[in-house]
């Protein structure tokens, strides 16, 4: 019979102090790696009027890309409201092209509709009786279908498009992208002289410089395209509803959900609303069910913490964007005014209807200005690796730049950070 070998006690032994060695080991190395993680982390600094992620690890060097207006900044509101704003969609529902056939934008959803009238009124920022709603991949879909509602079948030239400067950067390039033989980008309105149609853009509040703009040319053969995404109260103080013949939102900056492509134009004259919903059809047949109805959900949300007050448990979501970006503000103007080298643009309080009290705009975008002897100031601030978007793109000089106001928490008290640690010249 065979025999099976015993460990001595010495081999026995030498196991265990052998186990207990490496289990010491992994044990100190365990303790260690969570001293190093908490001593890395950031710890908030609160009080009634700012709040600062502040952390006790060394800056960071990382570039900083505030080019772009990614509104992530309220993804610590979202997060909050649960089932408020989450929806579950079965797989067989939305399979067909059609929302209601009987519509003139027929790709409509009728739940999105109901919340976008009733978000206007609990807001006060716009009149929807007697318009046509027609929703878009984003407003920049529904700019280019206005852009195509709005421009003559048989003219012998393309219709001029102009905006006063400083323009969004992206009006040119999108209004010339295509070549097309119906409208032609023609510049700044302020020095705009043609005789004819034209189309003037009015962005209010304004994208860069977050000023309150009004139409410029004044023709009487001119249409005008009111592009209010940011006339929203954590932006601007809502003066009265506009009421305009071409108006467009978006879910982007209203709300901050930039990733649902959804957008909507209020349009009185119905043959323009035609057009519009046909150029969406010829464009990408139509605009996602599930965006709108997800769109719905996280506008009803918006709605009800409004009209359900604020409670020990949540706030409504405007009350807690505009404290949110008036503290950035504060901060923001603080490092400038110890800077000596940047300049910002000054507002003129205003009285706001949705707050009923009178209050300063406080913009989604940054307008800075590099003084001195600074001629680049985009150039200027990339080699302290912050990105920004140049003045030239919205028609005026390099002097200025656009800063987004909208990014993470992390990323704009670095911006802060970098900003302060550059000396005046």
């Amino acid at each position: 019979m065979a025999m099976v070998p015993i460990p001595s006690l010495f081999s026995l032994s030498f196991s265990l102090r052998h186990f207990f060695v490496l289990s010491l080991a992994f044990n100190v190395t365990l303790i260690l790696r969570l001293m190093l993680f908490h001593q890395t982390q950031p710890f908030a600094v609160t009080n009634s009027n700012t709040r600062l992620l502040i952390s006790s690890s060394p800056p960071s060097n990382r570039v900083i890309n505030l080019d772009h207006g990614d509104p992530r900044v309220y993804e610590r509101f979202w997060r909050q409201t649960g089932d408020k704003s989450t929806i579950v969609i079965p797989g067989w529902q939305f399979m067909s092209y059609f929302s209601d056939g009987s519509n003139i934008c027929w790709f409509l959803e009728a739940e999105f509709a109901r919340e976008v009238v009733r978000l206007h009124k609990v807001v006060g920022n716009a009149v929807t009786e007697g318009r046509h709603i027609v929703v878009g991949t984003g407003s920049s879909q529904l700019f280019l279908a206005a852009l195509y509602a709005l421009s003559p079948n048989d003219a012998p030239q393309p219709i001029s498009v102009v905006c006063a400067s400083p323009y969004y950067s992206s009006y040119p390039s999108m209004t010339d992208h295509l070549k097309s033989g119906l409208y032609k980008w023609a510049g700044d309105a302020e020095s705009f002289d043609k005789e004819g149609p034209y189309i003037e853009l009015v962005t209010s509040p304004n994208n860069p410089d977050g000023h309150v703009r009004r139409s410029k040319v004044n023709k009487s053969q001119g249409f005008l395209v009111h592009d209010l995404a940011y006339y929203w109260p954590q932006y601007t103080p809502i003066s009265a509803p506009a009421d305009h013949d071409l108006t467009l939102f978006t879910v982007s900056k209203s709300t901050g959900h930039a990733g649902m492509r959804i957008g909507w134009a209020l349009v009185k004259d119905e043959e323009v609303a035609k057009k519009m919903t046909k150029f969406i059809e010829l464009n990408t047949i139509g605009v996602s069910k599930d965006s709108q109805v997800r769109a719905a959900k996280v506008l009803r949300a918006v709605s009800d913490s409004r009209e359900q007050g604020n409670s020990k448990d949540s706030e409504s979501f405007f009350k807690f964007s505009h404290k949110l970006m008036a503290s950035r503000w504060k901060q923001l103007r603080l490092v400038v005014d110890r800077s000596g080298l940047f300049s910002l643009p000054k507002f003129s309080p205003a009285f706001c209807t949705f707050f009923n009290q009178v209050l300063e705009p406080q913009p989604a975008f940054v307008w800075l200005k590099c003084e001195g002897n600074v001629v680049d100031c985009e150039s200027f601030l990339r080699g302290h690796n912050i990105l920004t978007r140049s003045g030239i793109h919205f028609g005026v000089s390099p002097k200025y730049v656009r800063i987004s106001m909208l990014d993470t928490d992390d990323n704009f008290n670095q911006f802060l950070d970098r900003l302060s640690a550059i000396q005046s010249r």
